[in-house]
């Protein structure tokens, strides 16, 4: 399999962090340069018409091209260690964190640094950017709470959503955003998971 990402994107990010926290050893890593356009090639588009990244090419010719797609994917093929959860409700609450994640923290996120400092040069948005900085707030207080008395986002094991939540603020911390003092407990999550060998560039 191939898996087709850029370095500093928040979907690719949040999967290949996955993918080292699980140990998967046998995926060949193809970075693919946005800044030269290579997601418009030809030869991207084939793989998706969309030319969003990442992209996970399969031995069979198919592809995948969503990003929790991907992750439950490889989950079923590299089942240890479990990344979602190995009964039925610890699965389920687990996609319902990182998607909480993903909808309302990394995407709020990404959008702010849109409007204010896009890395893909779009107009500056000053009504969107306000209306994160309102919102953002209240998704950080809710992460906080829940890292306050947890090492990690589902409690004592790493999975999906701290991949997600990673991938957010290592977006915005990238370019310019920091998570704000207030929030002491995701700053030391966050300070805790950048030490991590999956969270190098």
């Amino acid at each position: 399999m191939k898996f087709y990402y850029f370095a500093v994107a928040p979907n690719p990010t949040r999967v290949r962090t996955y993918i080292r926290e699980k140990g998967i050893d046998d995926i060949e890593m193809v970075p693919v340069e946005l800044g030269k356009g290579e997601h418009r090639s030809e030869a991207h588009l084939k793989r998706n018409p969309a030319g969003t990244l990442p992209v996970l090419e399969l031995d069979n010719g198919a592809f995948i091209t969503e990003s929790l797609t991907i992750m439950e994917y490889l989950e079923v093929l590299y089942p240890n260690p479990p990344m979602i959860g190995e009964d039925l409700l610890t699965r389920m609450m687990t996609l319902q964190a990182e998607r909480k994640i993903e909808l309302n923290l990394q995407m709020r996120i990404v959008s702010l640094i849109h409007a204010t400092n896009s890395p893909l040069g779009l107009p500056k948005n000053p009504g969107i950017a306000a209306s994160e900085e309102i919102n953002l707030p209240i998704q950080l207080e809710r992460i906080d709470e829940v890292l306050k008395d947890n090492e990690f986002v589902m409690g004592g094991a790493l999975t999906i959503a701290d991949c997600t939540l990673f991938s957010g603020l290592f977006f915005g911390e990238f370019f310019g955003w920091n998570i704000p003092d207030d929030y002491r407990a995701l700053q030391r999550w966050y300070s805790a998971f950048k030490q991590r060998p999956s969270a190098a560039l």
